[in-house]
């Protein structure tokens, strides 16, 4: 298994307020952002057609000069850094297709090597002739595509759709969009617009394209140079009469603003509900987080989170591994627009981030999850019928990319470490050795496999094996606790200062710590040294009369001595 590692601190932040413009403004807005779009366009497809090249054959010094005839050279080198960074990103997505693929076609070759209805070794043919002939069409469906994309990448020219694929789609299918030809048009032009300028350290406030102040909130923008005919500022700028404060992490952005550090600047159209707004970035600076061995070494609590579909289950364990408190259910509530379930996945992050702190613990610890392969593969590997598809719709609804995310930036706010682990096993061993142990201690609560998954989490972050040692102490029924699981500490006690317990029975033997034999003054066994092996000192056969001899043999004497009183 994969060592358990720490989720790194986010590289950045980005924040967002609104620009509160008037019809006039907005106007400029868009003649400004519809020019530059048209230039970042055409440098982008010159981009493409160089193909993959080194960084230094890439003619972006030539490709800024173009542009900043009908722009600037601050504008020419955002268009060409936002192209670059594009074309990579296009690259690295055709490279994760080429794999996906790969997975699947390997996946329908083995089992379409195996007769129907049988098993050879792990691969298992399909049901019947109908289904692999399915399969067979799809398998060349698959490699056709394979083929498509390894030609893509030797050529080194992706497809990239500026505005997005799934939107220029929509246009032959409005009715399933649920669209107007005006409405689709909005939000088209809108996508491709371009507002973009980079930061620079040592210019006003950060940035020289846009500006934005930090004690009056006025915002600056530099015009391209056709349309510097609009300016109504000194210099080719266009000021806006609308304010813009940054209400969410404000402070930090006054920092760099103040200090003249580099902010980058996005400004953003919504048509569908007629908004404009400014987003602030930065990058962060490189943060040293601590290593799962050092939070251990430290003896931090860790709060082990599994994931699910609906909910996340949660339980916070102790420096020894043991589970304290009770199991929590958070729900997720996934459901209906994109926007929505963003702000019910920070909801549940949050809560999570409050019981972290309200227990002290150093960290969370979550699945290193993808679905990566799952999802390539299929119904190849992830069952079939009503309920394989049930399974595969489930499993392709949990957001465990956007969950890391969300959480290893709003956890690193909040001082708190991620830790990733495995995710082998632990649903399966979590419900084996952990469910009924926690439903016992926890009679009040239903307890369900996942909040055993969690503890297992937990504790591979700390260190701890997963599975519980065997042998443990059975529930208690007065104390209602249960021993350490397989990291408990022998600590011995004090030996000479303290006297054994004594009972009201037991005579008082002075300033010995250690009772004499015999001075228990009971008849029945001591059970408890028996139980552990040891002989009983006192009890049935092990009495000693004055003169030294040993019950059995003052019992014989008894016996063959006659009564008083008797004949």
């Amino acid at each position: 298994m994969a060592p358990p590692f720490t989720v790194a601190a986010p590289g950045g932040a980005r924040i967002r307020d609104r620009l509160r413009v008037t019809e006039g403004e907005a106007a400029v807005l868009r003649l400004v952002g519809e020019h530059l779009g048209r230039l970042q366009r055409t440098d982008l497809a010159v981009r493409v057609g160089a193909g993959r090249v080194k960084a230094g054959q890439n003619r972006r010094a030539e490709r800024k000069r173009t542009l900043t005839v009908g722009s600037s050279s601050r504008w020419a080198g955002a268009m060409t850094r936002v192209s670059e960074d594009q074309y990579q990103l296009s690259l690295r997505c055709l490279f994760a297709e080429r794999t996906s693929l790969r997975r699947a076609i390997r996946a329908i070759g083995e089992r379409l090597a195996v007769v129907c209805g049988q098993r050879e070794g792990k691969a298992r043919g399909y049901a019947n002739q109908a289904e692999r002939w399915a399969r067979q069409r799809r398998l060349g469906v698959l490699k056709t595509r394979l083929a498509r994309v390894e030609a893509r990448l030797e050529s080194g020219r992706p497809g990239i759709v500026v505005g997005g694929r799934r939107l220029a789609k929509a246009r032959h299918n409005l009715a399933e969009a649920r669209l107007t030809e005006e409405q689709w048009r909005q939000r088209w032009d809108a996508e491709r617009l371009f507002l973009t300028a980079d930061g620079e350290s040592g210019a006003p406030h950060g940035n020289y394209t846009i500006t934005v102040s930090p004690d009056t909130g006025e915002v600056f923008l530099v015009l391209p140079r056709p349309l510097r005919h609009l300016a109504n500022a000194p210099r080719g700028r266009y000021r806006l009469t609308c304010e813009v404060g940054f209400s969410h992490r404000r402070e930090e952005w006054l920092d760099r603003a103040t200090a003249n550090r580099a902010v980058r600047y996005d400004v953003l159209h919504d048509p569908q509900r007629g908004r404009w707004y400014l987003d602030a970035s930065w990058s962060a600076d490189t943060t040293v987080l601590p290593a799962p061995g050092e939070l251990r070494a430290r003896g931090a609590r860790m709060l082990g989170v599994d994931l699910n579909a609906d909910h996340l289950a949660a339980h916070v364990l102790d420096p020894h591994g043991n589970p304290t408190g009770e199991p929590l259910t958070v729900p997720l509530g996934l459901t209906g627009r994109a926007s929505q379930r963003d702000g019910r996945l920070r909801a549940a992050i949050t809560r999570l981030i409050a019981i972290a702190q309200r227990h002290h613990c150093a960290g969370i610890a979550i699945e290193d999850l993808g679905f990566g392969e799952a999802r390539a593969t299929g119904r190849e590997t992830m069952g079939r019928g009503g309920r394989g598809k049930k399974f595969r719709r489930t499993v392709s609804g949990i957001p465990t990319a956007r969950f890391r995310e969300r959480l290893r930036g709003m956890a690193f706010h909040a001082g708190l470490v991620v830790i990733a682990v495995d995710p082998a096993y632990t649903s399966v061993w979590g419900g084996r050795y952990w469910k009924t142990p926690l439903q016992q201690n926890n009679p009040q609560t239903t307890v369900t496999r996942h909040h055993g998954a969690s503890v297992a989490i937990a504790r591979r972050a700390l260190g701890h094996r997963v599975r519980r040692r065997p042998g443990v102490t059975a529930h208690d029924r007065r104390i209602v606790a249960r021993r350490a699981a397989g990291q408990a500490v022998l600590a011995p006690g004090a030996r000479g200062t303290a006297s054994p317990p004594r009972t009201a029975s037991t005579p008082a033997t002075g300033g010995k710590t250690r009772p004499r034999r015999g001075d228990r003054l009971t008849l029945s066994p001591d059970l408890e040294d028996r139980s552990r092996g040891h002989p009983a000192t006192t009890g049935p056969g092990r009495e000693s009369s004055a003169d030294g001899r040993p019950r059995q043999e003052r019992l014989q004497d008894s016996c063959l001595q006659p009564a008083e009183g008797s004949p």
